[in-house]
């Protein structure tokens, strides 16, 4: 029974390298389409970080999607996902904070469900890395390897 047990944990260890790769392409698919929403009105962003009393409601509508356009993109390269994942984690909290924490939970209701999911898997990339499905890694044998 030992035996049996020790064989399959070492073929299920042998996929370790996929979650950090679904995270990253989960949360840049998740972060391509509200990056993209604001792309195509950001005068509207604006105005409604304005509604909703952010200070600098410009700066913050560029800036937060800036942050989605580079966390798309270099999530799902998996490069420079620890740096891109700590701005993109406070995007979350703001977001939170700022639209859906008064809505309780579940995402149903526009809760804060969704983006504590999108919260912990960057902090997991964070702390983990991005995995060996990744530019980061490719780069860092490539230099640092020899």
């Amino acid at each position: 029974m030992k035996a049996l047990y020790e064989s399959l944990i070492k073929k299920v260890e042998m996929l370790g390298d996929l979650p950090p790769l679904f995270f990253r392409l989960i949360l840049a698919y998740g972060f391509y389409g509200p990056a993209m929403q604001k792309v195509a009105n950001i005068d509207g962003i604006a105005e409604w970080f304005a509604s909703m009393g952010m200070p600098f409601p410009t700066l913050n509508a560029y800036m937060a999607t800036g942050t989605e356009i580079s966390g798309f993109i270099l999530l799902f390269l998996g490069l420079a996902t620890r740096i891109i994942s700590i701005p993109l984690i406070i995007v979350m909290i703001v977001a939170i904070v700022t639209v859906h924490l008064g809505n309780g939970f579940e995402a149903g209701s526009n809760g804060f469900e969704i983006p504590l999911y999108y919260i912990l898997m960057l902090l997991s990339l964070v702390i983990t890395g991005p995995g060996r499905i990744s530019l980061d890694n490719l780069l860092k044998r490539k230099l640092f390897d020899k």
